[in-house]
């Protein structure tokens, strides 16, 4: 063992005394100071690291990260928010966010004590094309720290400065993009979808050129960096590249999967034949794929069904991302890289909030399941190209991504809709029904509980509880959805469930409240001119998507007219 590892091992073991030193007043966290943060940086203790620490964007082969800091310029940096809730993650004392130094530290100016700061290397798809090494171009991990309940969170600063990853690029991001980052990572997971999250959001002082709309015609922006927290950042990219570059790397391909399922996929490693995790695939004549016998089989379809559960999830509340290359899709299951982003105001399958997708409309919303199969068949091809898995097992993982997707979709829509069971042909007609008359997605299925089983309202009071989001309907279309009301009051009143346990049920799990982006953009004005309090009053806002909030109304309003202008419904990759 040599120094360096023995150091670690001795810094893993005060972790763990002080982690039970935690634990022994029970449920009862003691708030840290950044000081006293528990860090372990397993990433850069397990895995090959480039030799090199320059930021020259260059090739970076046979690793998986490059040691650099970060090394954006600042002028008096500001804390524009932080969450309280991934404070809680971290066992970070709240009060810590009114030190003076605290700007400074998460701005990257000043370094983090006990943190050991990298970019990772990875690789993707973008479009369908692979597009080789990218990699942390902005974006700097300052470690990984364990918090009392033994949980792992990886901190990260975007915007943060150039590193080997950059391309041609500044390595910085602008406040706009960052507030959007910012708010939405919290919102979502507020609604109860896996994503990374973001501790906090500062101003660097300084300005940053950027051409929003790719038209010639860059503008000086305020620049920000946001801290971005996950259990992990790994992508599929993050094995993509290695087995890319020939079988000389493969072997970094299968180290990279066994970090990853002993840290993060750690019930994997426990599996016993006992459990008899056998099955047939559905192809005819294929073999019996048994997980037990193969732990990177086992790995695969867990990371196809995370992502089946996730798109689902996803279109459910109607959420499009707009970017899903495979560097954007997590191994966990999460929703990464919040860029041109967007929820659905009136209902349109092929909706994209992104500028780069409308010759094709790739990424729109309808798409988004297909590709999570695509890109979870890139992300087997890989593995199977490390030969950590066979092409039965790589079929067996896209089925159950299929599987999956279905399975959590309809139970979705069967509770967004408050039914007994779920019926394709009442959702279908309702979804068709929605397109047609580009009915707000949102507001919609909120209104929806307000309809009262009983089957003896009159035709010209059915659609009244409906009435705010079916504007402007002809006669034709009225009756279309009288016919519809009627066949969904006849599915309700076969349930028996009562009116209020239904109306609580369905409020659940539709939002009033969703980080529109006209939303986004009136907080980035006010923020541009140096008022924070409308990106504070949103994230208070979006931390309870579900709940009325009395007073609060006007963030459920469907979007003025402004919203529709270029680069707030629509936006670029330009950040």
């Amino acid at each position: 063992m040599d120094s360096s590892t023995a150091d670690s091992s001795l810094s893993v073991e005060s972790i763990t005394d002080n982690l039970k030193n935690q634990s022994l007043t029970g449920d009862k966290k003691i708030p840290l100071k950044l000081e006293d943060l528990n860090w372990d940086h397993s990433f850069v203790r397990e895995l090959p690291g480039d030799p090199r620490t320059d930021t020259i964007p260059r090739p970076v082969l046979r690793a998986c990260y490059t040691k650099v800091s970060p090394s954006a310029e600042v002028e008096n940096p500001q804390l524009v928010a932080w969450s309280e809730s991934v404070a809680e993650l971290l066992d970070l004392d709240f009060k810590e966010f009114e030190r003076p130094d605290f700007p400074l530290i998460f701005s990257g100016a000043s370094p983090l004590v006990g943190g050991l700061p990298y970019s990772q290397c990875y690789g993707g798809h973008q479009f369908g094309t692979w597009a080789g090494q990218l990699g942390d171009g902005r974006v700097v991990t300052l470690g990984e720290l364990l918090n009392s309940r033994g949980e792992r969170w990886e901190l990260q600063l975007k915007g943060s400065g150039k590193t080997p990853y950059s391309r041609f690029a500044d390595g910085l991001a602008v406040l706009r993009s960052s507030i959007r980052e910012f708010l939405c990572s919290e919102a979502m997971h507020s609604l109860g979808i896996p994503t990374t999250r973001a501790l906090c959001l500062v101003t660097t002082g300084k300005y940053v050129s950027r051409d929003m709309f790719y038209d010639g015609n860059p503008k000086e922006e305020p620049g920000a960096i946001v801290c971005r927290v996950a259990q992990s950042f790994l992508r599929f990219g993050s094995y993509q590249i290695h087995a890319s570059r020939g079988k000389e790397d493969l072997d970094i391909v299968r180290v990279l999967v066994d970090y990853t399922i002993r840290h993060h996929f750690p019930h994997i490693d426990k599996m016993r034949k006992s459990e008899s995790l056998s099955f047939q695939s559905a192809a005819e004549g294929s073999s019996v794929v048994d997980l037990t016998s193969n732990k990177y089989a086992a790995w695969a379809v867990e990371v196809a069904e995370r992502t089946a559960s996730l798109v689902a999830s996803w279109q459910g509340v109607g959420f499009t991302h707009g970017v899903l290359n495979t560097d954007n899709m997590s191994v966990l299951g999460l929703t990464i890289d919040y860029g041109p982003f967007g929820f659905l105001d009136a209902f349109d399958p092929s909706f994209t909030p992104n500028t780069t997708d409308l010759p094709g409309r790739r990424y729109c919303f309808a798409n988004q399941p297909d590709i999570g199969l695509w890109n979870v068949s890139q992300f087997t091809a890989t593995l199977s190209a490390a030969d950590l898995i066979n092409k039965e097992e790589a079929n067996f993982a896209m089925e159950r991504y299929g599987t999956k997707f279905m399975d959590e979709y309809q139970n979705i829509m069967t509770r967004k809709l408050g039914l007994p069971r779920y019926n394709k042909q009442l959702i279908n007609k309702l979804l068709n029904n929605m397109a047609v008359d580009k009915v707000d997605y949102i507001n919609f299925f909120r209104l929806l509980s307000n309809i009262k089983a009983d089957p003896n309202i009159s035709e010209d009071q059915l659609l009244v509880p409906l009435k705010s989001a079916l504007l402007d309907i002809g006669k034709e279309r009225k009756e279309a959805w009288i016919g519809w009301v009627k066949s969904y009051i006849q599915e309700l009143a076969a349930s028996g469930v009562p009116y209020e346990q239904r109306k609580a049920a369905m409020n659940s799990v539709n939002p009033k409240y969703v980080l529109r982006n006209y939303l986004c953009q009136s907080a980035i004005d006010a923020a541009e001119q140096g008022d924070f309090e409308e990106v504070r009053r949103l994230l208070k806002v979006m931390e309870r998507p579900y709940d009325d909030q009395p007073g609060m109304e006007k963030y459920a309003r469907l979007p003025p007219a402004w919203a529709y202008r270029p680069g707030v419904g629509m936006l670029s990759c330009s950040s």
